[in-house]
């Protein structure tokens, strides 16, 4: 159990535990490709903060937080329409690094906390239209664009151009960030080098221990090709195995791939995995435009014969997914039992999770 002097859970975490015992979770679809589709000219990105910033900002998705949040808002309130219950707010790349490509990492937090308030605040009106149907808002970590594990420069694989030590203190501005804006679950998403993610989850266990509650973090990798396997290496068990220790609330994958190339993976990971599953893949692989031609139909298809299998518990979906394909899937889904996970019964549940110790 978890000790008194230690962090508490919010009382959201309670809800999302019950009806995730329920039912299949239905989480939202992809912001990048929305927000592409709502085509923000340059003047979005920039606003009347921005104006006579020195580098370009177009395709800054996240700084659209800041000065156009009315298009991140109707995304959100589309896929609420559709009948998501988990919100993936809009900080993928709300972290010192990834903005520092724009000459705005000292806004990094200013960008995840405007993020995840703008999602808050579209959960809480749809909750408050309807009291009986919670919804939950993920302050979203991505993966950065640089990895711990592999070096960029092949003539010196040795080189790294980023340390552990660098990415957690990036990723703890995030985690506080997005917590402090009113987050109700941590979501490490589409990690393809683990060592990267154990940083961001050291980070947030940190973030737990000086803000004295708890969130339930989900973890979702991305599989980059038909391998199986992370950029760094890894089959989906052994993301399961170098994850496991900090008891997350679900593991899952996310982007790269299709449902259909996910399939195999799918399965491995829900044989593998002693906690909930979730998924949210991509609407097929991109053309050669880079759009996505999958239909809200075929993505639901794929996915609803998941949950009829009996392998996920939390369904959604990423790159070139809709609000049309979130309410395809929420059909898909609706009715059919989450994936069981007896493991789950005992010390792996929220309300039996003691604290991750930072010291081992």
């Amino acid at each position: 159990m978890i000790p008194k002097t230690g962090p508490s859970f919010r009382p959201a975490a309670a809800a999302l535990e019950a009806l995730a015992a329920e039912r299949i979770l239905v989480m939202d679809g992809a912001m990048g490709t929305m927000i592409q589709a709502a085509q923000p000219t340059d003047e979005d990105f920039r606003g009347a903060a921005f104006a006579r910033h020195d580098r370009a900002l177009q395709g800054n998705n996240d700084l659209l937080n800041l000065t156009r949040p009315e298009i991140v808002r109707s995304i959100h309130e589309a896929n609420l329409a559709a009948g998501a219950d988990i919100l993936k707010a809009n900080t993928f790349n709300a972290n010192a690094i990834s903005q520092a490509d724009y000459g705005l990492a000292y806004h990094a937090a200013e960008i995840a906390r405007a993020g995840v308030r703008i999602a808050r605040d579209a959960a809480d009106a749809a909750m408050a239209a309807e009291p009986d149907r919670p919804r939950f808002v993920a302050g979203v970590l991505g993966p950065t664009n640089r990895t711990a594990s592999i070096s960029p420069d092949v003539d010196d694989p040795g080189f790294r151009n980023v340390t552990f030590d660098e990415l957690a203190a990036i990723y703890r501005e995030n985690a506080d960030a997005a917590i402090s804006g009113g987050a109700d679950i941590v979501l490490v998403e589409t990690v393809f080098d683990t060592l990267n993610a154990k940083a961001a989850l050291f980070a947030v266990e940190e973030s737990f221990e000086a803000l004295g509650f708890r969130l339930p973090v989900i973890v979702s990798g991305t599989i980059t090709d038909r391998s199986g396997r992370t950029l760094s290496g890894q089959t989906v068990e052994a993301f399961w195995t170098s994850v496991q220790h900090i008891r997350p609330f679900a593991i899952g994958l996310n982007c790269a791939l299709g449902a259909e190339q996910l399939a195999p993976f799918v399965a491995d990971l829900s044989r593998a995995a002693a906690t909930r599953l979730s998924v949210h893949p991509n609407a097929g692989l991109p053309n050669a435009f880079g759009g996505y031609d999958e239909t809200a139909e075929e993505t639901a298809g794929f996915l609803g014969a998941w949950a009829q299998d009996g392998l996920v518990n939390i369904v959604g979906g990423c790159c070139g997914t809709t609000p049309a394909h979130i309410a395809a899937i929420r059909g898909a889904v609706d009715g059919i039992a989450p994936r069981c996970v007896p493991e789950l019964a005992g010390d792996l549940t929220l309300s039996g999770l003691e604290p991750f110790n930072l010291a081992a």
